[in-house]
């Protein structure tokens, strides 16, 4: 089956399908790149912040964090962040999520692109069939007042007619399979970047209990008097 000589028979609407091809392709790529773990949920890098947190090195985690480019660096400098500046949980919580919201927003970033792609390549074929039915109408009508009507003139305009509708078809169909992968990979990663932030709130907040209790304890301590001021009294 010779591609090209089907691609020239199908009419102008054939670079319209072609470049919705290109367009869907470039932006998969792009995303397939962008969407990398390593770009978004880096697991060595996720673990050892989760360790210096637990032994309360907040300062250095976040240090780490800055110079990190991922999502979830920048959604545990919001947490570690608002840790700093004596917030509560609620507050961290609500850092997190701020900017969660976000790098959500930067993942799904021109997914539907692909979406679209998928939806309007069957259309844009369809569009291309019904005015190439349309042209086989009329030069069956005009051949027909002339005497020269065949049924393989019409036949012939039929499938030339239909062409559009096949490429589009075939563009559609892979387009609408890699908008469904990219979306699987996109909740995937959005649901470990949200428990991994959220274990490192819960981590903070134990962080915030020990300060708590620590700073209680010195409280009671000053509280107290010393043997020098028992023996004074």
């Amino acid at each position: 089956m010779d591609l090209a000589y089907f691609f020239q028979k199908g009419g102008p609407l054939m670079w319209a399908i072609l470049a919705a091809a290109v367009i869907g392709l470039f932006v998969f790529f792009e995303r397939l790149y962008s969407l990398q773990r390593s770009r978004v949920v880096p697991r060595a890098f996720v673990d050892r912040i989760r360790a210096m947190v637990a032994k309360g090195r907040t300062s250095e985690a976040q240090l780490l964090c800055e110079e990190n480019d991922s999502s979830i660096a920048r959604m545990m400098v919001a947490s570690l962040q608002a840790f700093a500046d004596g917030k509560s949980r609620a507050e961290i919580k609500e850092a997190v999520e701020e900017v969660g919201g976000r790098e959500v927003a930067h993942l799904d970033k021109n997914v539907e692109i692909i979406g679209t792609v998928a939806s309007v390549s069957p259309l844009l074929g369809l569009l291309g069939t019904v005015v190439g039915m349309i042209q086989v109408f009329q030069r069956f009508v005009d051949a027909y007042a002339q005497g020269q009507a065949t049924p393989d003139v019409f036949a012939e305009g039929i499938w030339t007619a239909l062409i559009t509708t096949a490429y589009g078809l075939m563009v559609a169909i892979p387009m609408l399979v890699l908008y469904k992968f990219l979306q699987g990979r996109n909740d995937r990663l959005i649901v470990e970047m949200e428990e991994d932030a959220l274990g490192i709130v819960g981590l903070l907040d134990e962080n915030l209990g020990r300060q708590r209790e620590a700073e209680r304890q010195a409280k009671n301590n000053d509280d107290k008097p010393d043997n020098g001021d028992r023996a004074k009294r």
